[in-house]
């Protein structure tokens, strides 16, 4: 049980971004929420990111669309098995992290581990969020083609030329990571700019400061099963289910709209 009321297991993860990864995101994902001093709309929903107020721990969140939704580019099989075993067990080594750190602080727990739970609420943390982001920045194939419209449309254009080039470095950013990770669309603040980044694992590489926008997942659970090894065929076919308009509020909120 966690003794200190004021530091909540919410308050402990936004906290985390002194850890650094996309855990450094966590405080935009979980800005606004009940109980925060910050009463601005959330960037995910407490629903969209599991929060539950009333057992204080993060569950699995349900995705907006059913598993086959996203046919024939991402298959059904592989959907379900990301989300209900992969995602599900980056919830629960959250929760495990963030009990074993409040028995640390109540004196009951073993506080010659704190750099190894402190590092556990980095990784499972960051694959949390990541993956709630990458659920709801997706839509069936109906709803997720076409390009970015408005505002975005224009922030892509001056940033990147056109969609086309953004499309193309940010797909060639997806091929190339080493291993496993993630492509990240992002807004960096002070600039008013957006950036393609890459990030290792659920956490490195990452820039802290900026907020998520776009990320699709590379680790090879997203994509094997249909793919085997081929990520820029998967990468490609994942283009035709993003939710541009999804997207959009993010960058929205990023300016603070």
């Amino acid at each position: 049980m966690n003794t200190n009321p004021a530091l909540t297991r919410r308050d402990l993860l936004t906290s985390a971004a002194a850890i650094g990864g996309l855990a450094a995101f966590s405080s935009a994902a979980l800005a606004g929420q009940p109980g925060t001093a910050n009463k601005r709309p959330s960037l995910l929903t407490p629903s969209e990111l599991g929060w539950d107020s009333q057992t204080g721990e993060y569950t699995l969140p349900k995705l907006p669309y059913a598993y086959d939704a996203l046919e024939p580019h991402l298959d059904a099989q592989t959907m379900e098995i990301h989300h209900s075993r992969h995602h599900a067990g980056y919830v629960r080594g959250l929760n495990t992290a963030l009990a074993k750190l409040a028995e640390i602080r109540a004196g009951s727990g073993d506080a010659s581990l704190i750099k190894h739970w402190s590092r556990e609420v980095s990784f499972h943390g960051a694959g949390h969020i990541n993956h709630s982001i990458f659920w709801i920045t997706m839509a069936p194939s109906a709803a997720g083609h076409g390009e970015p419209e408005g505002p975005f449309a224009d922030a892509i254009a001056r940033d990147f030329g056109s969609f086309a080039a953004f499309s193309t470095h940010f797909q060639a950013a997806a091929n190339a990571v080493e291993g496993s990770g993630w492509s990240w669309l992002v807004h960096e603040p002070t600039a008013d700019r957006l950036l393609v980044i890459q990030g290792e694992k659920q956490q490195d590489m990452m820039l802290t400061g900026v907020t998520p926008l776009l990320g699709v997942d590379v680790w090879e659970h997203a994509y094997y099963l249909r793919y085997q090894n081929r990520r820029a065929d998967y990468v490609k076919a994942y283009m035709n289910v993003v939710n541009w308009a999804r997207v959009a509020q993010h960058l929205d909120w990023a300016r603070g709209k």
